[in-house]
C-alpha cells in the first residue's frame, strides 16, 4: 500500500507545479541493496551511482531529493497516485512500462549475467537446460529465462531482502542459477568465494527515470538535466567512481 507523504496534505497537484511538493523531488525507490547502483550505508544514508546522480541533478534544478522505500512491485501504481514524482531505482525502459509512464533518456546501459555455485559446469545458456533459474519477479532479467531452452524460471517477489534471499537459495541448491543485472552479481561474486559468474549477456538494457505521463514538464526538465550532465562530463565522472570496470556507455 502506498503511504501518504504527509497525512495532513492533499495529494492533488497544481498543473503548473513541477513537483508534488515545491522544491522537493519525491522518489519512489527501495531500500534493497543493489550496490553499486543504490544501497544504504551502515548509518542509513543512501548512496551509489543512482542516488549520487540524483543529488547532482536535483542540485542543478534547485530540488531536494527525498527517497521513499516502496515495494518494487508497487512502484508504478504508487507513482499513479500523484504522491510521488518519479521512480528512480534500477528501472529498465520496457515497452510495457512505456504504456503507463514516460522515461527520460538513459543514464546507463547495463548487461545481465548469470551467477552459479563454483564447480557447477554452467558456462552458457545451453547449460541451463533442465535447470532452475531464479530472478526478480516481473523484471527484464527473469523475462530472459523464457528464451533459455529447457530452463525453468523461478521468480522471487521484490522485497527489500530479495537479493539475499536469492543468493541463499542458490547456495542451498534451491535454484541452480541466478540471473540479475551484471553490476549487482559482480559484487555478489566478489563477496562470496563459493559463487562465480557463469556468463554475461550483452543486453545493454537502458536504465532511466520514470515519471507520470500527466507531468511531461518534469520529464523534460529531468531529461535536459541528464543531457547537461553527460555534456559537461559529470555523468562520466560518477560512472568512473561507481562502475570503473565497465566502459562509460555514452563516450
Amino acid at each position: 500500500m502506498c503511504p501518504q507523504l504527509h497525512e495532513t496534505e492533499p495529494v492533488t497537484e497544481s498543473l503548473t507545479s513541477l513537483t508534488v511538493e515545491p522544491g522537493v523531488l519525491n522518489i519512489a525507490a527501495s531500500d534493497f541493496d543493489a550496490r553499486p547502483m543504490s544501497f544504504l550505508t551502515a548509518d542509513g544514508q543512501r548512496t551509489g551511482y543512482e542516488p549520487e546522480l540524483a543529488r547532482v541533478i536535483c542540485k542543478s534544478l534547485g530540488l531536494t531529493p527525498i527517497w521513499h522505500n516502496l515495494p518494487m512491485a508497487e512502484f508504478y501504481t504508487c507513482l499513479a497516485t500523484g504522491r510521488y514524482d518519479a521512480v528512480w531505482f534500477n528501472q529498465a525502459i520496457t515497452p510495457e512500462r512505456l504504456q503507463v509512464v514516460d522515461f527520460t533518456q538513459p543514464y546507463g546501459l547495463f548487461d545481465e549475467s548469470v551467477l552459479v555455485k563454483k564447480g557447477s559446469a554452467i558456462t552458457s545458456v545451453n547449460d541451463l537446460a533442465g535447470k532452475r533459474v531464479g530472478g526478480l519477479a516481473d523484471s527484464t532479467n527473469i523475462a530472459l529465462v523464457e528464451g533459455f531452452p529447457g530452463a525453468t524460471a523461478v521468480p522471487y517477489p521484490g522485497s527489500d531482502q530479495v537479493l539475499p534471499e536469492m543468493l541463499a537459495a542458490l547456495r542451498a541448491g534451491e535454484i541452480d542459477a541466478l540471473i540479475d543485472d551484471e553490476l549487482v552479481l559482480v559484487v555478489a561474486a566478489e563477496e562470496d568465494d563459493s559463487l562465480e559468474m557463469a556468463f554475461s549477456l550483452p543486453t545493454r538494457v537502458p536504465f532511466a527515470i520514470a515519471t507520470a505521463k500527466t507531468n511531461p514538464t518534469l520529464n523534460a526538465t529531468l531529461n535536459a538535466a541528464i543531457a547537461a550532465a553527460i555534456a559537461d562530463g559529470t555523468l562520466a565522472k560518477l560512472w568512473a567512481e561507481w562502475i570503473p570496470w565497465k566502459p562509460f556507455p555514452f563516450a
